[in-house]
């Protein structure tokens, strides 16, 4: 004869002091709300960040892309009736003579400061990376220039770079060579301001790529220092490759940071003389705010230009961290 097994019943009874209680069914409220308050919690935690980058990322890129694609003059900008013309003012920027000039001198401008800043800046951090006497103190004074606000970076390099008295014309007369028009010939204009910029942006170099040494073990330079391996080669096997993370970062940094530089170029020259000093950044500048007349809608796409020279190399950047990982 087959026993019948029956299923496990909820209602189950169970013993306490000799006397049967029906067992709870189990409260599935409580296990909704388990599995509810982490996400309204991390919703929580995300909501003041979203908000932040709504308003001061997502929104004016927004409306910087709406400039680029109207006709907006004084009183349409604060009446908001601005007709729409497409990519028209990408047209007449491209069409603009200073457009060419404005590239060059922006491609010049960053590839030259990026690759001195990087370069010295990893030369600083390899000497102080010895931990000398003293090592300390020199590191925190060469963090100056970053601290100054740019208005007075920009202010004393124009006063050092002066072509009557300034110090630079001082020194190259002291040992009989003709002063420089540093900031008002056109040959020399550009190279002026970016021997401005790479003196601010050395110490960020200093400060991120000395983080990075720090975090190579000590132990890899002793074993090749017992392998018979020198300076240099520690330096190319061990210090550069190990090093290319932290580096890659760096310079992407570098580049949003340069791509953008507008104060140290405008107190110094202007962007002058005859734009030769000019880059988008200046450039879009004039256009918006320096004339009688603004051009928003063509200062809009240079600037837009910017911003999405910005994103590609982001792009490419994110593309290559990811490929290293993956091998």
């Amino acid at each position: 004869m087959k026993q019948t097994i029956h299923p496990p019943d909820h209602r189950a009874v169970r013993l306490r002091n000799g006397a049967a209680h029906a067992a709870p069914p189990p409260d599935r409220t409580t296990k909704r709300r388990r599995t509810t308050s982490p996400q309204w919690a991390a919703w929580a935690f995300l909501a003041p960040v979203t908000l932040y980058l709504a308003l001061f990322y997502a929104y004016p890129l927004y409306r910087n892309l709406d400039l680029s694609l109207r006709d907006y003059t004084v009183r349409s900008f604060v009446q908001g009736d601005a007709p729409f013309t497409g990519l028209q003012n990408y047209q007449k920027v491209f069409d603009d003579p200073t457009f060419a000039p404005a590239l060059l001198h922006t491609v010049l401008f960053t590839g030259v400061c990026l690759a001195f800043q990087y370069a010295i800046g990893l030369a600083l951090a390899v000497f102080f990376n010895q931990h000398f006497r003293l090592s300390a103190t020199l590191r925190a004074l060469f963090l100056v220039p970053w601290l100054l606000p740019l208005i007075v970076s920009a202010s004393t390099w124009s006063w050092m770079l002066n072509s009557d008295s300034g110090i630079v014309n001082a020194a190259l007369h002291a040992v009989g060579l003709d002063p420089v028009n540093w900031l008002t010939s056109p040959s020399w204009s550009l190279t002026s301001v970016i021997i401005a910029n790479i003196w601010i942006g050395v110490p960020f170099n200093l400060v991120v790529l000395y983080s990075g040494l720090q975090s190579i073990p000590s132990g890899l330079y002793e074993a090749a220092a017992l392998d018979g391996a020198g300076a240099w080669r520690r330096f190319w096997s061990i210090t550069f490759p190990l090093l290319r993370p932290v580096s890659a970062i760096t310079l992407l940094l570098g580049l949003v940071y340069t791509l953008k530089v507008f104060d140290i170029i405008w107190i110094m020259t202007k962007g002058g003389p005859a734009d030769s000093s000019t880059t988008f950044a200046t450039w879009s500048y004039q256009l918006g705010f320096g004339n009688l007349l603004p051009a928003f809608g063509p200062g809009a796409a240079v600037g837009n230009l910017l911003v999405v020279a910005a994103l590609v190399f982001g792009l490419v950047h994110v593309r290559v961290q990811r490929k290293q990982a993956l091998s």
